[in-house]
């Protein structure tokens, strides 16, 4: 009987015109993400999540002072469970909002010398809060051209004009600022401090004499600035003296810090008012675990006291760029520990990325459109663990590609 029923059911399933409609419009979506990713494959751009279980170092992550397993960071998480429960519970503005939280954003505002911020669960939100609520439909954002994909996509999206100076290019950026600054209520100038995918900079001293002449809003991401750079680890602002004259600090605690969840820092209460008013990206979703703030607030204190491990960071970045140098690439003047080895292909870098996972060694494969067309490269990313014999075997495994 219940075969005979089964068959009854599919074939009026399979007769009903409606139901052939419907499978038919299946197929087409279906098939039509099909051919995008078969495109992805043919041009070499496929990205899949993969484990890596067979690599013994890790040159791929933004851990740059290891302390993912350091003990007294994972102490911390632990005690921040311990006292606050696995997670916040709920979004910062009903219960989620924990005083583990409070003491995390206590230390970043002392450390960043800022008056008043607000946590966000990750950078990209962080980053998408700020640049499409805050900058009106009468303002104008001049951003640098390589500025990260939660920029870019919020400005986008946001209701203000953008335009991009070229990268590090901050004669450009005067000359938008000359045309352009009687022409709008508020400018607002974004950059990152140290930039993802090239390990570069501006210099941010030049970039706040700028304004003297042109009053805008300087907000700056120190994702990747922040432990590397400055003193006590404050990042490249702290580095180049001129923490004082950014407007909005935006950074993460998902790198150096070696946990999860971004802030925003500034001297305006009204700016941090707003966004807790204004921004979905914090209002409607449940907050940051106990564990993820417990662990970034001992990082913090280990990062202001670690000099000797940020001299030692940027002298092996220094080091292994000299090493690398040749007539394509010969930018030394930057230390931090993101290194690319330009390569254009994309099939040619992964090759070299597989050459490099055969021995144990994982690099970043970086192409399209995370970077421009013909960039294609392998984005080493250098940390305290690394020592000069990995520095010399990865020279010589990489010479014959940047060296042909």
């Amino acid at each position: 009987m219940f075969y005979l029923l089964n068959n009854i059911y599919h074939n009026f399933v399979n007769s009903d015109p409606y139901s052939k409609a419907r499978n038919s419009l299946s197929e087409l979506f279906f098939n039509r993400l099909e051919d995008d990713l078969n495109s992805s494959r043919d041009k070499n751009l496929y990205r899949e999540v993969r484990l890596y279980p067979d690599c013994r170092i890790n040159l791929c992550a933004n851990d740059y002072f290891q302390l993912r397993h350091d003990a007294r960071v994972i102490a911390g998480a632990k005690k921040a469970c311990e006292n606050y429960g696995t997670g916040s519970g709920a979004s910062p503005l009903l219960s989620g909002f924990l005083p583990c939280h409070q003491s995390l954003l206590d230390a970043l505002l002392t450390w960043k010398h800022k008056s008043h911020g607000m946590l966000f669960n990750s950078g990209f939100m962080a980053n998408q809060a700020v640049l499409k609520h805050l900058p009106g439909k009468n303002d104008l954002v001049l951003a640098d051209k390589l500025i990260h994909h939660s920029i870019a996509q919020a400005l986008l999206q946001g209701s203000a004009r953008f335009k991009r100076y070229h990268h590090l290019d901050l004669e450009h950026l005067r000359e938008l600022l000359d045309t352009h600054h009687k022409d709008y209520e508020t400018i607002f100038v974004v950059t990152e401090s140290v930039f993802s995918m090239d390990g570069d900079y501006p210099d941010l001293r030049k970039l706040v004499d700028l304004k003297k002449d042109y009053p805008f809003i300087l907000i700056l991401d120190e994702a990747h600035g922040t432990g590397v750079f400055g003193k006590t680890g404050g990042g490249l602002a702290e580095a180049m003296q001129v923490q004082d004259k950014v407007d909005i600090l935006i950074g993460t605690l998902g790198k150096s810090l070696a946990s999860m969840g971004a802030y925003v820092l500034s001297e305006s209460s009204t700016v941090i008012d707003f966004l807790v008013n204004r921004a979905g990206e914090f209002i409607y979703s449940t907050f940051l675990s106990p564990a993820q703030v417990g662990s970034a607030e001992i990082a913090i204190k280990i990062l202001q006291s670690a000099e000797e491990e940020r001299r030692f960071l940027q002298k092996i970045s220094r080091n292994f760029r000299a090493k690398l140098k040749n007539k394509e690439w010969e930018d030394l003047t930057h230390h931090s520990p993101i290194v690319p080895i330009l390569i254009g292909d994309p099939g040619k870098t992964l090759d070299l990325r597989n050459i490099l996972l055969k021995k144990g060694i994982m690099v970043g494969a970086i192409r399209p459109p995370t970077v421009s067309p013909h960039t294609s490269r392998l984005r080493i990313s250098l940390h305290t663990g690394v020592n000069q014999e990995t520095l010399d075997e990865l020279g010589e495994i990489l010479a014959p590609w940047i060296n042909p």
